[in-house]
Order: C-alpha cells, then sequence, then structure tokens
C-alpha cells in the first residue's frame, strides 16, 4: 500500500484527471463497441417510402414482433439482416408496399356490376396513371413520379379531334439528360392510345421544365441537336478506338464536326415510255341486216286466206347487209416512283485527329521524343476515313497531324481513383465502421500515452522521464563539496571522475617524480576520508542521495 500510494502522489492530481476521464471513455467506447456487436445486424427492407406504406408496413412488423429501425423521416426501415428476404417476399404477397399508386389492382376489389360507366372510365384513368407512376419510378436517378392524363372523351357527331395529353412531375436524384427525358416521354406516349410524345410535359420538383408538351418548334431543334450530338459521338468513339490501339491509350484526341439536313423530303416521279405501248384493250362488233320488200301492195281477202302465202312470195323482195366494226385502245408504258428522304440525312463530315508522338530512352536514359513519320499519318488517316465511311463528293474531310502533347510524357494507361475518390464510394456500413476504427485506435494510443507509459516508468520499467528528471532537486553542496575535496571530479555524465592531486608548488602530480609517491598516499587518504564523510550524509539525507542516483542513471541510459 505505501509503494501504491508513493506511486499515487507522484502523478499528481493533473495526471489522476486525465487518467481516470480517459478510463472512462474508454470503459464507455468498450461498452458501445460489445452492445454494437452483439445486436443483429440490420438491413434496408425498404426504402423511398411514402408515408402511407411506411405507416402499413410499421403496423404490420409489430403486429409480427419484429425489430425495426426507422431512416429519413421513415421513408427507410430497416430490419434484422437475415429476415429482408422473407418479410419482402411476405410484403410482396400483400401488395406492399404500393408506392403510393394505385394500380390495376383497383378492379379487384370493386364491385363492377354496380358501377355505372363513368365510375368505370375513372377507375381506368387512374390504374392506367399509377402503373405509369410505378414504371418510371423503376427507372435509374428517378425517386418518385406522379403521372397526371388528360383523355378527352369522344363524342357523337363531333368532327373535331382533340389529342390526348399528359403531364409529369419528378422526384429525380442529380439531374436528367435529354436521352432519359426523351425516354420517359415515349414510353409515356407508347401506353396511352392516341398520344403523341410532343403532348407530354415533364417537370421536377424544384419546379424546372424539363420537356414542354406544346409540340412547338423547341423540341424538334432539341431533338435534332439530340441526334446530331450522338451521330458525332458515335463516329468520336469509333475513331478513338482504332487509333488509340495504333499509338496507345490515351496518346489521341478526335473532334468529329457532321453537318446533317433534318429536312424530311418525299419526291414522287412518273416516267412515261412513248416507245413501249401495250394493248390496253379491243373491242370488236359485227352487225347482219337483212330486209323484205312486197311488189304489189294491193291487199284482198283472198290473200289472207289460208292456202293462198305461195301465191305473194314471188311478189317479194329480200336485201341483206352486214357490218364489222373493230376497236383497239394502246397504253403508253408508265412508271410512277416516290422517294421519301428521312430527316438527319449526313451533308458533310469533318474530322480532326490530333495523335501523339514516340518517347524513347536516349544515352542519358531520359525519356526523349521522336515524331511520328508520314507514311505512319497517312496509313493512320486512311484508317480513319474507312471507318467513318468517307466519301469525296459531299466534301468529307480528314486531318491527321502529329504534335508532342503539353504533358512532355506518356500519359498513364488507366487512372487510379484518389483518396477522396475512394472515400466517396464508401457504403455507409463501411463508413460506420471505418469511424468505430478510428474512434478505437484514438483511444488506445490516448490510454497507451497517458495511462501505461507514466505507471511504466514509475515503476522504472520503461525509459527515463524527462520530466521527473527535470524536477529531480539538485545535488547537495555539501556532498559536491566532499567529492570536489576528495579528488574526485563530476564528468559530463554525473558520475565521479578520479583527478590527480596537485603538488605544493602548483604543479601536477605526474611532473614531479619525486613527489608521486607521497601524493599517492595523501590522496587515498583524502578518498577514504571523503567516502565516510559522504556515507554519513547519505544516512543524514536518504531521499535526496536516491534522487541524485536516479539522475545518474537515467543519464548513463
Amino acid at each position: 500500500m505505501n509503494g501504491i500510494l508513493e506511486i499515487v502522489n507522484k502523478l499528481g492530481p493533473q495526471r489522476l484527471v486525465a487518467m481516470g476521464a480517459v478510463t472512462l471513455a474508454l470503459v464507455g467506447f468498450f461498452a458501445f463497441v460489445m452492445t454494437k456487436m452483439s445486436a443483429p445486424g440490420m438491413g434496408v427492407l425498404f426504402s423511398d417510402l411514402p408515408m402511407a406504406d411506411s405507416n402499413t408496413i410499421i403496423r404490420d412488423l409489430d403486429a409480427k414482433g419484429v425489430k425495426y429501425e426507422l431512416r429519413q423521416d421513415g421513408a427507410t426501415i430497416l430490419v434484422p439482416r437475415e429476415q429482408t428476404t422473407r418479410l419482402r417476399m411476405e410484403f410482396a404477397g400483400k401488395g406492399l408496399p404500393a408506392g403510393g399508386n394505385v394500380g390495376y389492382e383497383i378492379f379487384d376489389k370493386s364491385d363492377t356490376f354496380s358501377a355505372t360507366s363513368f365510375v368505370q372510365g375513372i377507375n381506368q384513368l387512374r390504374a392506367l396513371e399509377g402503373e405509369l407512376s410505378r414504371t418510371i419510378k423503376g427507372l435509374d436517378r428517378v425517386q418518385q413520379a406522379r403521372v397526371h392524363l388528360a383523355i378527352p372523351e369522344k363524342k357523337l357527331f363531333d368532327r373535331e379531334k382533340q389529342e390526348p395529353r399528359a403531364s409529369i412531375v419528378l422526384k429525380v436524384r442529380g439531374d436528367l439528360d435529354a436521352g432519359q427525358i426523351r425516354a420517359i416521354r415515349h414510353l409515356v406516349a407508347t401506353a396511352v392510345q392516341g398520344l403523341k410524345p410532343e403532348r407530354v410535359s415533364i417537370v421536377d420538383e424544384t419546379g424546372r421544365l424539363l420537356a414542354d408538351g406544346a409540340g412547338n418548334e423547341a423540341d424538334a431543334a432539341a431533338l435534332a441537336q439530340d441526334k446530331q450530338s450522338g451521330y458525332e459521338r458515335r463516329l468520336r468513339g469509333q475513331v478513338e478506338e482504332i487509333v488509340a490501339s495504333i499509338v496507345g491509350r490515351g496518346r489521341a484526341r478526335v473532334q468529329v464536326a457532321a453537318e446533317m439536313d433534318f429536312n424530311r423530303v418525299q419526291q414522287v416521279t412518273d416516267n412515261f415510255d412513248p416507245e413501249s405501248r401495250v394493248v390496253r384493250s379491243t373491242q370488236t362488233r359485227t352487225e347482219n341486216q337483212q330486209s323484205q320488200e312486197a311488189r304489189d301492195n294491193q291487199v284482198s281477202v283472198a290473200a289472207e286466206l289460208p292456202g293462198q302465202t305461195n301465191n305473194n312470195q314471188n311478189a317479194q323482195q329480200k336485201d341483206a347487209t352486214q357490218r364489222n366494226e373493230e376497236i383497239v385502245n394502246y397504253e403508253i408504258s408508265k412508271t410512277t416512283r416516290t422517294e421519301i428522304i428521312e430527316a438527319g440525312r449526313v451533308k458533310r463530315l469533318s474530322v480532326a485527329v490530333l495523335v501523339d508522338g514516340n518517347y524513347a530512352n536516349g544515352a542519358n536514359g531520359q525519356p526523349g521524343y521522336q515524331p511520328r513519320t508520314a507514311e505512319e499519318l497517312e496509313r493512320i488517316a486512311a484508317l480513319v476515313r474507312s471507318s467513318i465511311g468517307f466519301d469525296r463528293n459531299r466534301g468529307d474531310q480528314v486531318e491527321v497531324i502529329n504534335l508532342r502533347f503539353a504533358e512532355g510524357v506518356a500519359p498513364v494507361e488507366g487512372k487510379t481513383p484518389t483518396m477522396v475518390e475512394q472515400l466517396l464510394a464508401l457504403s455507409k456500413e463501411d463508413a460506420l465502421r471505418l469511424v468505430e476504427l478510428t474512434v478505437f485506435g484514438i483511444l488506445t494510443l490516448l490510454v497507451t500515452l497517458l495511462v501505461i507509459r507514466p505507471l511504466l516508468r514509475t515503476m522504472g520499467i520503461g525509459g527515463k522521464d524527462k520530466k521527473e528528471v527535470a524536477l529531480a532537486p539538485p545535488p547537495l553542496t555539501g556532498l559536491s563539496g566532499v567529492i570536489a575535496a576528495s579528488g574526485m571530479g563530476v564528468g559530463a555524465n554525473g558520475q565521479p571522475l578520479a583527478l590527480p592531486a596537485p603538488g605544493a608548488d602548483g604543479t601536477p602530480a605526474a611532473a614531479n617524480s619525486n613527489q608521486a609517491m607521497n601524493a599517492n598516499m595523501i590522496q587515498h587518504a583524502l578518498q577514504q576520508g571523503a567516502i565516510d564523510h559522504l556515507g554519513k550524509i547519505v544516512q543524514e539525507n536518504p531521499s535526496e542521495s536516491v534522487a541524485i542516483v536516479r539522475q545518474w542513471i537515467a543519464q548513463t541510459r
């Protein structure tokens, strides 16, 4: 107990308070780590839930007695990781989460026999809007989606036909590019009969207009610009790939400029060939006509009596007429050609290729630059012309130039992600684990420096304690005087050194050979007396003597 109390007294109140604080912090940290390790691992059951679905799922989890955690104001629900798959299957069987939208399941619980046609139409519209919202929500970068459809009713005897329209409100993660916006518009347009993509308007959660549904010329111009940019991007990728296989990855820069015609042209051509005649129709007509004329025009009763006809036959004259008519119709050969030229024709291409030279080690071992030959540049240009479909008649141009890049050295093949990119790529679980390990390491270092190291030094196990050496009391004046009187000096390390006693004339003993023996005897006597006096002082001042000895031991280490 005396030794422990002595150690406590030497540590002082400041060190004791610091050691106690660090010890409590360490105990709390270990308790937190043990609690986290003993608790089951939590996994995400559902995320980005609307409030209605979240409330329904929480009530079901409470009824089953499953532990859960809520994040992001109830939008994310976490459950034990080993139960996530089973719970998702169970909730999927119940139609959860519904996503806040009603789909075609609205017809499962409705009474179709008692519902009117108006109610059926409203339910069909709600179901279509809900299904479209769910489909759009499944796309990347789309967090929430709301779809409104305006489908006009079909009326009898209505000559003017109204086109359907659609409005979409999106909550996105980041920004959507033009291609993704166009894809959403076409997705909705193809799902609704009679709806055109130009009639679909899209707005994000900040009120920013992403697509105008008025069908004006601005949409057509944006579509043409996107088509031209995509065509240039595709050609640039093809050229970069084929050039990089020759000069190396990252040693070529390619730019493509495409001049395109977005006018839609329809041409109808009729060709007549008079030399080529074809019988179209033939009409033939034949007429035969016979007539009889009587010589005696007298009519009597005797002539009309039976048996009197033979008498009148000689009195008639017969006339016969025959007529033939033929009509032949000829058709001249005719060729009709209809040609439709769609928008987006390439009128002219311009390709610029910049390649770096070769780098080789010189005589001094430093990399040197060597330009490429004209033959090599011509072969690269020939490959580029073949890859883009070069057409000299329409004015295409390809330029391949060799210049030294500004870096002056060969670029690195692959890009190594920086520390910041690696930290940003960590998941939430990895980030939490990293923070726990960092806190554990800091606490361990503090305990080692503030608790373990002072205890070891106090017990004499560790190295020298600079603070203790600096606070050690100075040597006693009497002790130093005794050492000096005995002819023993103190060296640089604090240890006593034996010095030759001076002679009577002040000269060293080594200079006077006649007095060497007497000097040795006198020095021995003085040393013996000093030792006795030193022992007496040590007995009278034990604590100061121990401090001086400790100082000597610390200096010799």
